[in-house]
């Protein structure tokens, strides 16, 4: 794995990519940076207001800059569900490599289950997945896209990692 590599995990809340990306970050030795986490840390009281989700962006830019700046690779994981915040992203990472996106998704009866069990830091609900649903403009770049199960986690990661690993040797040949 080329050092400075940079994922991005996105999808609607319960898909399980928070799950997936925790886990992707160990195997790639990357610096996990967790939108949730990152609300939780800038903001005692959370409104989930558009200024504060452009807080939460910037500053998981900063963390990403700061990561690059050590030559560490770096798992990003949130709903990215807005075409404008994915594109800030990829806007600066043009000259530093770019950027892999994986999409998560699942099953709805799943997701519901899922969104029904307390998580470390997420507080979003079914409700919350219903709303960010109807707002997700789709990602129309080439990125991988799995399927989460309450099993396959495994299976995941080895097609992520494969993708990965095909997609940074395209990038070195070129």
């Amino acid at each position: 794995m080329i050092r400075g590599t940079v994922v991005i995990v996105f999808g609607l809340p319960g898909s399980g990519k928070s799950y997936f990306a925790g886990r992707l970050a160990k195997n790639l030795d990357a610096v996990y940076i967790n939108s949730d986490q990152v609300r939780m840390d800038l903001f005692k009281k959370r409104s989930y207001s558009p200024e504060e989700k452009d807080a939460v962006y910037r500053q998981m830019l900063s963390k990403l800059t700061e990561a690059l700046n050590q030559k560490r690779n770096v798992v990003l994981d949130a709903t990215f569900h807005k075409a404008d915040t994915r594109e800030l992203f990829i806007k600066e990472m043009e000259d530093k490599g770019g950027i892999q996106f994986i999409e998560v998704t699942a099953k709805e009866d799943i997701i519901r289950d899922r969104l029904k069990e307390e998580r470390p830091y997420s507080e979003a609900d079914f409700n919350i997945y219903q709303l960010i649903s109807r707002q997700f403009e789709p990602f129309t770049r080439p990125h991988l896209l799995l399927e989460s199960t309450n099993e396959n986690i495994d299976d995941m990661l080895l097609q992520a990692t494969a993708y990965l690993k095909n997609t940074n040797d395209n990038r070195t040949d070129q």
